[in-house]
């Protein structure tokens, strides 16, 4: 068997995590959500109303496959939605406000303009480490080592029914070279939440309970797979102490994220907003 190393897809972050990403949210998101410029120019008919429809939610979907390579879900194509009508609110801000004079039909740019006056009207709120402690701990994923897994996966050719993956186990156990029928695949290091997104929460599980050492047949989405645990590595909690600053970073970014989207959620008050549902 000769072992081959996959890249490292070690995401410690959900799926829909770049959607709250401070800046993004607004400015790149918006830009690839802008890049129909004749079709938004064409429906200016009621400046005080915006409608998401069908058409909205076709590009919404494409920037999703694009950035992520699936199509969103429900809860992330609402996210998608909600990141249009905050930029579409924005810039008609920037517009009413003229902030377009000199950047003709570069909507990110007045985008952007209106967001920098909002941003020049937010505050921090008062701070002390008890508070960051808190949000420490209620956002301890965020910064806890998870547990990680050195494994290897003797790759089987084409479908591997349960019977005969547990047969060739057991072969590999008993000593049997496995050079005929299989390829090998090792993996350094991979944390549980990376190891389920690849394989499966069943796999995750089985993995866990796995000796050290010893070949087994565990389930997976399309079928079964035949590794060895080579080492387990502990999770291990962060420390509050050693990453003070990188907590009080991330608490400054969240609170003006959340400050932020309320300031547009209160200018999106002036707008009558419509939801067209796309015709079967």
């Amino acid at each position: 068997m000769t072992p081959t190393t996959p890249p490292d897809a070690d995401t410690r972050r959900g799926p829909c995590t770049w959607l709250r990403e401070p800046l993004l949210h607004f400015v790149l998101i918006g830009a690839l959500l802008f890049a129909a410029d004749g079709w938004l120019n064409s429906r200016q008919d009621d400046p005080r109303t915006i409608v998401i429809d069908a058409a909205v939610d076709q590009q919404a979907i494409e920037v999703f496959k694009n950035a992520r390579g699936k199509a969103p879900n429900e809860d992330e194509l609402y996210a998608l939605r909600r990141v249009w009508l905050d930029n579409e609110v924005l810039y008609r801000e920037g517009l009413a406000l003229q902030m377009d004079k000199g950047d003709a039909a570069i909507k990110d740019r007045v985008i952007f303009k209106a967001l920098s006056m909002i941003n020049a009207g937010l505050k921090l709120p008062p701070f002390d480490d008890a508070s960051l402690r808190a949000w420490f701990e209620n956002n301890r994923a965020r910064y806890d080592e998870p547990a990680r897994y050195d494994f290897q996966e003797a790759v089987l050719a084409g479908d591997s029914p349960e019977a005969a993956a547990r047969a060739f186990a057991d072969a590999l156990n008993a000593g049997t070279p496995g050079d005929a029928k299989a390829g090998l695949r090792v993996f350094k290091g991979r944390p549980q939440q990376n190891i389920e997104q690849s394989y499966g929460a069943d796999f995750t599980l089985a993995l866990a309970a796995q000796p050290v050492g010893r070949w087994a047949a565990l389930p997976q989405r399309d079928g079964w797979r035949v590794v060895r645990v080579e080492a387990v590595h502990p999770a291990q909690p962060a420390s509050f102490e050693s990453l003070r600053g990188v907590v009080l970073q991330d608490w400054k970014d969240h609170v003006m994220s959340e400050q932020r989207s309320a300031a547009v959620r209160v200018l999106a008050q002036k707008y009558n907003v419509r939801v067209e549902a796309a015709k079967p």
